[in-house]
Parts: C-alpha cells; structure tokens; sequence
C-alpha cells in the first residue's frame, strides 16, 4: 500500500507565516519590530510608499550588494510585514518579485513622522491591488529609470550622483492643476546639477497626443516663472523619431518655445555604457529651425539651453512659487535616492 504522509495543505508552496493586518499593526507589534529594522530596512519602507512597487532587481542594485543579500532580507522583511509582494504573469519566461508597502512599514513610517496611520492615506488593498493595474508596467519602467541612475550613483567611480527623485504622485499634488509629469529628479555632476521632468513613454500613445503635452509645461513655466526641460524617454529609435517630428510642430506652435526645453532618449541607442542607463550619451536635445544636436550625457544638457538658470540648493524651486495644490503637512518628505550606509546587525536581526 502507497501512503503519504504528508498532509496536503502543506503541498500548497512555500508562503511564510505571517501575522494578520490588526496583529501587525498593534503598538506592541511595532514597538517590538523597531529593534529588528535597520535605517535601510526604514529608507525601503519611505521608497516603497514614495513610489509605490519596486522589483527585486530595483532594490537589489539601490540598497544592497548582490541580488541574493536583497532577496535574504527582503524575506526576512515580508515575514514581519514591512513588505507585500506579488509576481505578475507574464507570456513567456518568469517575472520578478514586485514589492509593496505593507501595513506594519506603513505603521512604522507614520509613527516615525509623528503621524497616526489612518492619516498617511495608506490602504493595503490598494497596494496590492497594484498587481492587476494596467499601469503597472508604466510604473515599474519609470521606477527603472531612477533606480538605474541610483545603481550608477553608488559605483565606486561614479561621475555624479542623483539627489532628488520625485514620484508621480508628489509631482500630482504640486503640478497636477497643470501638467502631469510621471517623475522629477536632479542629478549632481562636479559642481553642476541639472533637473527635469520626465515623460516615461511606453509607445502606447500616438506622437501627437505626447507632443500636446508640450503648451501644458509652457504654462507652468510662465506660471511659476521656472523653466525645467523635459526629458521624453522612449523604446525605440523608431518611435523616437516619429514623436521627435510631432514634438518639433508642437514647439513650433508655442509662443516662446525656450520655456520648454526638450530632449529625447530611447532604451535601445547603444552607448559605451550600460544600455539601461539614462547618464550616458544618448539625450539629443530638441532644438527647432536649428541642426540635431549630438547625443548628450545627462549632465551635459544644460549646455545645450544656455539660458536657463543654475540650480539652487532647494530639491525643488517650484515647491514654493508652483501653482500647484501646495503640499500636505501629514505626507512624509521624499526620501533621499540613495540608500543609508549598511547597519550592523546581531545574529538573527
């Protein structure tokens, strides 16, 4: 006779046992929690909430050395609840891990912030509810952006650093009366720093209806008196140079068209350095009635827009003159991109 003795609730895979969302989120949860997490482990939660999803290789390459230390810890964080995660089907092959807040890292966060959680405009479900949006890719492509620039900020030669990174929906709540950016960053080369607003394209929408943005950011320049390019990152050299056509009518068409600096990028331009990193020489400034420009590294742009102004110390100018809905005292400031040193930790943290 065959037995097995194994009982087939154990046959269902591996799913760590984890508490339930009101035992993760009592005070003495937390409090217990607190001499467990690490600053990283607390800058994760912040990243997590500020930008919503990150794949494993995203965390792997901005907060830890090797892909295997991200995924030993980010277990360890998944069992205590700092982390949800879900894996995306996809037709061929396998996906990433995709990581969310959960309710005991939101819990953390607003009581760092002096905030009660019902305050921070947290929801699990809608966390990870993420996995079934029909924006997720255009989310996780945009995070990827940053996050690459981030992974070439902590090399050990790195020629600059990116010091700020805004996520979509902060750019909502200053911008969003005007213009709806998917994400503004600042990346610090020598002594210059150079900012902009990016325009994530998925090839999913026709060139002219990404060149009708263009009035809308002429507006907030006249409106705030600032002028940031915009930076239009792309799939492929084909699309680009359908969309580079409707985005030279566009400009055209705009009364003062230096409001609006423009330059373009795609993912599959070779350059010398990595092919997803948006710092090398692939940006061609969009400059109308005049000859293409050379492909640009990131921190050469400004050159190519002699008129704009340098950048002060502020992460953002138009935090205090923008149009925009003015920002919520019980939002937590945006975390710095780059992740703090490692902590030490005891044996079984």
């Amino acid at each position: 006779m065959i037995t097995n003795p194994t009982q087939q609730r154990a046959l269902r895979g591996h799913r760590p046992q984890r508490l339930s969302d009101r035992a993760a989120t009592t005070g003495d949860y937390i409090a217990r929690l607190s001499r467990h997490l690490t600053d990283r482990d607390r800058w994760l939660a912040r990243m997590l909430y500020e930008h919503k999803v990150l794949t494993t290789h995203q965390i792997a390459e901005i907060a830890h050395p090797s892909t295997r230390a991200a995924n030993t810890r980010l277990l360890q964080l998944y069992k205590w609840r700092l982390v949800d995660r879900f894996q995306p089907f996809i037709t061929s092959g396998s996906a990433p891990m995709h990581y969310v807040l959960d309710v005991a890292g939101a819990a953390v966060l607003a009581r760092e912030d002096g905030l009660d959680p019902r305050d921070l405009n947290y929801k699990h479900e809608r966390a990870i509810g993420l996995a079934h949006s029909l924006h997720l890719a255009h989310t996780v492509g945009t995070n990827a952006f940053f996050t690459a620039l981030i992974a070439r900020s902590r090399e050990p030669r790195a020629p600059g650093k990116l010091t700020a990174w805004w996520s979509e929906s902060r750019c909502r709540r200053h911008f969003g009366d005007i213009v709806l950016p998917d994400g503004y960053g600042r990346w610090q080369e020598q002594h210059a720093e150079f900012e902009w607003f990016l325009e994530f394209d998925l090839a999913t929408e026709r060139p002219a209806r990404v060149a009708a943005k263009l009035p809308r950011y002429a507006q907030l320049a006249a409106a705030t008196g600032i002028t940031t390019p915009v930076l239009i990152w792309m799939p492929t050299t084909r699309r680009e140079a359908r969309v580079r056509q409707a985005l030279t009518t566009a400009l055209g068409n705009l009364g003062n068209p230096e409001r609006v600096p423009v330059a373009t990028a795609t993912t599959d331009f070779h350059t010398n350095g990595s092919p997803s990193d948006p710092s090398t020489a692939r940006w061609q400034p969009l400059t109308p009635h005049q000859p293409a420009y050379e492909r640009l590294r990131l921190a050469e742009l400004g050159r190519a827009w002699p008129h704009l102004p340098p950048l002060g110390p502020s992460p953002s100018p138009a935090i205090t003159t923008g149009s925009g809905a003015s920002g919520d005292l019980r939002t937590p400031p945006p975390p710095p991109p780059l992740a703090p040193g490692p902590t030490s930790r005891r044996p079984g943290q």
